[in-house]
């Protein structure tokens, strides 16, 4: 007699754990501002529709803009980050970004610090938030770039002229020689 190839009935595997997917920060991508365009909020909408849905076409609906405008917007100077975060979203292996570089995002500090980091939030599969950090990396960064500035002024010349607080009361300050 041969044995039966079908397993004894027993109870049904559990399903693996939902995991939680962390989606990566990222700098909105720079635009002229316009009210229909794609401002940071509606690139963060995008971004959790897109980790929600899996579909760009849906994503970009539900966010006000079009399919066509999203690809556009994935391909202009500057987007680096949001290219990770949509491929996250879709589950892509991504190249990390270092939010940290200016070459690498291709965004200059003061832009970096301006804009902030947008960090979208899920919630069991379900896009539920997105908010704005700030960005002190590139706030330092940024104060290092104006100090190596103010550092390389010509030493040929007269100094600046320094002026000497004079007089201080409750209200104002005079400086002396103006």
């Amino acid at each position: 007699m041969t044995p039966d190839p079908t397993p004894a009935p027993g109870p049904a595997p559990t399903p693996a754990p939902l995991r939680r997917r962390r989606l990566p920060a990222f700098h909105p991508v720079p635009v002229a501002p316009r009210a229909d365009g794609w401002t940071p909020l509606r690139q963060a909408h995008f971004i959790g529709f897109l980790a929600q849905t899996r579909s760009v076409a849906a994503a970009a609906r539900a966010a006000g803009m079009g399919r066509e405008c999203a690809y556009r917007l994935r391909k202009r100077a500057g987007a680096a980050g949001f290219a990770a975060a949509w491929d996250a979203a879709l589950g892509k292996p991504h190249i990390a970004v270092d939010l940290d570089s200016a070459k690498a995002t291709g965004l200059s500090p003061a832009y970096r610090y301006r804009a902030g980091l947008i960090q979208v939030r899920m919630d069991h599969g379900r896009y539920c938030a997105s908010y704005r950090k700030e960005d002190t990396n590139a706030l330092l960064e940024h104060l290092s770039q104006l100090d190596r500035g103010i550092r390389r002024r010509p030493v040929s010349g007269p100094p600046p002229e320094r002026l000497q607080p004079a007089a201080v009361s409750d209200q104002t300050v005079t400086f002396a020689g103006r």
